[in-house]
């Protein structure tokens, strides 16, 4: 009879008092995808500098997915193509896989570190330095500044300067 009292008064307690633990339920890991769009702005190589706009026009549509274990790390995987316009034609001139580690910091600015693997034969890095601009309820728009730092493909080292546009969801 007395273990029934304790087991009793036990329940009772529980049901006032619920466990922390489930009470607070953590928002990580968390998964946000995203969509955006870049235009490389000028590359350069050792013998030489090319601007994007000259005799062609060169635009990126980067779609990815971002896994946050935290507020201040993440990991991103991004698949670029590349669309290239010359003399009238256009064509997909390159895919870009780029998986990074992504760092977060205060006020919507984050480092993306990513390795980048391109179909056109070449590798490097990419760092990705970004801002959050505007958030909302279901969506966050942001701008980033990539620079990619390239080698590979018989073509001297490169490094160039891009801007991005963007919206997660």
């Amino acid at each position: 009879m007395m273990l029934k009292k304790l087991f009793c008064f036990m329940f009772f307690l529980r049901a006032i008092y619920p466990l922390k633990a489930q009470e607070i339920a953590s928002e990580y890991p968390k998964v946000v995808g995203y969509m955006s769009i870049v235009h490389p702005m000028v590359t350069a190589y050792q013998n030489e500098t090319v601007y994007n706009f000259n005799n062609d026009y060169t635009v990126g549509f980067p779609v990815g997915i971002n896994i946050l274990k935290s507020d201040r790390i993440g990991f991103s995987f991004e698949i670029t193509p590349f669309v290239k316009v010359a003399n009238g034609n256009s064509a997909v001139s390159n895919m870009l896989f780029h998986p990074g580690i992504i760092l977060r910091y205060p006020k919507g600015f984050s480092i993306n570190n990513r390795l980048a693997f391109e179909t056109s034969g070449r590798f490097g890095y990419t760092a990705v330095f970004s801002k959050v601009i505007v958030r909302t309820k279901m969506n966050n728009f942001f701008v980033a500044m990539p620079l990619p730092l390239r080698f590979g493909n018989n073509k001297s080292a490169s490094i160039g300067i891009g801007l991005q546009m963007g919206i997660t969801f």
